[in-house]
């Protein structure tokens, strides 16, 4: 991903599982993904691990995504100099793909056995067309790297904070 270069990355030595753009997630396997926070939160992470949030689009869990570009702008609102993204990686379980608003299962995934809920790119339920997760079982999620922002001085234009 050309994002990547746009962080200093710090990382733990594990094979690198991406999954192709676009392309839906296979059950029971393991994927890198992303997870957009502060320096504070992820340092909170670090020492206890990820809780699920008590809510969200996709209902209770941990939000996640396969985009760099999407989880580089969490949490909105904050400077680019306090974020982080935490690399991750994630073995998926049983996934339900959520394509629309409205959907039966939208917040009701982990009562029918899935593992987690992935909401695809481009299906009109995320505003920016980027692709979202929610994963429930912060277990399920191993932290491989940490991503901090470039100093302004080294980063180009397009970069994704």
């Amino acid at each position: 991903m050309c994002a990547e270069r746009d962080f200093r990355q710090i990382s733990v030595s594990r094979p690198d599982f991406r999954l192709r753009r676009y392309s839906e997630p296979g059950c029971d396997r393991v994927y890198n993904m992303y997870h957009g926070t502060s320096r504070e939160a992820a340092a909170s992470i670090l020492k206890t691990g990820f809780r699920q949030s008590s809510d969200g689009m996709l209902g209770q869990g941990v939000y996640l995504s396969w985009d760099l570009k999407k989880a580089s702008r969490y949490p909105l609102g904050l400077p680019k100099s306090e974020k982080v993204v935490l690399k991750v990686a994630v073995s998926v379980g049983r996934v339900k793909k959520i394509d629309r608003q409205g959907h039966h299962l939208q917040k009701r995934w982990r009562e029918r056995g899935y593992d987690q809920a992935w909401c695809p790119p481009k299906c009109g339920m995320v505003p920016s067309g980027l692709e979202e997760d929610c994963v429930w079982d912060p277990d399920r999620i191993e932290i491989i790297g940490i991503m901090y922002p470039k100093d302004s001085s080294t980063s180009n234009d397009s970069s994704p904070f």
